[in-house]
């Protein structure tokens, strides 16, 4: 997948920062516009940094546990839970993106599917695949056959 300049923005994005206050008042109230794709770039961040700091926690109390006890004995009970905290921390990360992946999939999706209701409600010609699937789902009234199951 091409990676895209900094001087090309997402749709999304453009929209999201050519709203007016107000427009952006509406929007919150009547949710014409969905605004988590813009903020789940933040909740990332913030989930993330709360995944890295329960990692730093646990390594800080494996440390703990090295220095309080004596001899090889602490190091022996703290080398566990040090790997442990670091494979723990790897795989919260992992979880944490695959998370926050879903979800700007789940809304790119709903702006796809805006543009192309929007597209089609203006009289735009639809696209072969679009038109290829209606064909292939039967209508309502249209009485289905056990030929095709």
């Amino acid at each position: 997948m091409a990676r895209q300049s900094p001087r090309q923005t997402r749709r999304s994005v453009k929209s999201f920062q050519s709203t007016s206050p107000g427009e952006l008042f509406w929007d919150l109230l009547t949710f014409d516009k969905l605004m988590t794709g813009p903020v789940i770039h933040l909740i990332y961040w913030a989930g993330l940094a709360i995944v890295v700091l329960g990692g730093f926690a646990t390594v800080g109390g494996a440390v703990g546990v090295a220095l309080r006890e004596e001899g090889i004995m602490g190091v022996l009970l703290a080398l566990p839970v040090l790997v442990a905290g670091f494979l723990v921390l790897a795989a919260g990360a992992l979880l944490w993106r695959s998370f926050c992946e879903f979800y700007v999939a789940v809304f790119r999706i709903s702006d796809d599917l805006r543009a192309m209701r929007t597209a089609l409600e203006n009289g735009a010609p639809a696209p072969a695949a679009m038109a290829d699937a209606a064909r292939a789902v039967p209508d309502a009234g249209e009485e289905r056959t056990g030929a095709g199951i």
